[in-house]
């Protein structure tokens, strides 16, 4: 399959399509976000989300720019979030006062209602799982839940990594589809 092919059959929601342009790029996302996050979990999470959001707005890529640097720049865009959020986050826990420098230990653990908050929205969560098809609520049990990396997916589910990573991507979609569509 030729690339400009698999992009007009992605745009189609072809999945052999988006199958075939992950196998393609990842490894060139993943190798340019790996050289800036030195990272091996960071630079896959963010390929991921970088492929999810490209194959969520791969009706807006415009063939006058080449396919890799539309990824790329994908790429570029979410690793920038990612560092202002942490950013934000760490400037927030910092304080001065009377002339002190010191950080305020925030007590992170959950008080009883954050704690039925939590397993209420584990519940739903569950529930919203159990409407998908059963080869992706496996796949995010073994990833979510059991915390398996990508390879031992593939073992346990004899299956190739890159078909994990989009089996992946796509339980993911369908399940944020579950859950905005949901009534809370």
């Amino acid at each position: 399959m030729e690339i400009n092919q698999a992009i007009e059959r992605a745009k189609s929601n072809d999945q052999k399509a988006f199958n075939f342009l992950l196998d393609t790029f990842w490894d060139y996302v993943y190798g340019f976000q790996l050289k800036r996050v030195k990272n091996e979990n960071d630079a896959e999470d963010i390929t991921i989300q970088t492929f999810s959001k490209a194959f969520d707005k791969i009706d807006t890529y415009k063939s006058d720019y080449n396919f890799k640097t539309w990824l790329i720049t994908i790429s570029k865009n979410i690793h920038i979030d990612l560092v202002r959020k942490q950013k934000n986050s760490i400037s927030q826990n910092i304080t001065i006062r009377d002339d002190e420098n010191y950080q305020d230990i925030l007590d992170d653990s959950p008080s009883p209602a954050d704690k039925l908050i939590s397993e209420q929205n584990l519940a739903n969560l569950l529930r919203d799982i159990k409407k998908l098809k059963p080869h992706y609520q496996e796949v995010i049990n073994l990833r979510y839940f059991q915390e398996l990396s990508y390879k031992e997916i593939s073992t346990e589910i004899d299956e190739p990594i890159n078909n994990v990573k989009v089996k992946l991507l796509r339980a993911k979609k369908l399940l944020a589809e579950i859950i905005h569509s949901s009534p809370s």
